[in-house]
């Protein structure tokens, strides 16, 4: 058969039935309709009920509690001004070591020469005072640098006298800064 005749080809293929979809009554196309738009309606609350649910607290949890938000609110740093016209008050070699040396001088930390072990300062003693106060400054081993911080160097050195000295060592106080010694002096 020749393809030239179209009403040929037509009659032929004229049998065959038509492409239909899946909806093939209104009923069908109304729910359909109605699934496409309620199902992800559906789905979309779920979802939101399932995120918001693993956000609360645990129970038992002050999490939002007025002293929780408090501590989450704190400030990070502070910031302190002082007078430099103030007078000085110089704090002893004591004071110093309790307040900045202790944590490792006291127990031995990291490798630090305890407070009165004899044995363990006697080298570092030996190489005087000057090379005391300058490892102390700035940082020997794992000793971080003093210097530059809360104490002044002054004070630091008066840390360093009073640990050798209580460690078996014979050093002189190490005398104070001409600003400072004349704060300290000035009547009242």
């Amino acid at each position: 058969m020749s393809d030239s005749n179209p009403t040929a080809h037509d009659a032929t293929h004229g049998d065959h039935e038509v492409h239909e979809g899946p909806i093939k009554t209104p009923k069908q196309l109304i729910w359909a309709v109605v699934a496409a738009f309620v199902v992800p309606i559906i789905i979309i609350i779920m979802l939101t009920r399932y995120v918001s649910n693993g956000n609360q607290p645990a129970a038992g949890s002050d999490g939002l509690g007025a002293e929780a938000t408090a501590r989450r609110l704190q400030p990070i740093g502070s910031i302190e001004l002082r007078d430099a016209s103030a007078p000085v008050v110089l704090r002893t070699g004591e004071q110093v070591y309790q307040g900045q040396c202790s944590a490792c001088h006291g127990t031995g930390a990291a490798g630090a020469p305890k407070l009165g072990d004899a044995g363990a300062w006697g080298p570092r003693l030996s190489a005087g005072y000057e090379a005391l106060l300058n490892s102390s400054l700035k940082g020997k081993g794992a000793m971080s640098p003093q210097g530059g911080g809360e104490f002044s160097d002054f004070e630091i050195g008066r840390a360093v006298v009073y640990m050798a000295n209580q460690s078996g060592g014979k050093l002189a106080e190490p005398k104070a800064p001409a600003a400072a010694a004349s704060a300290a002096s000035a009547p009242n």
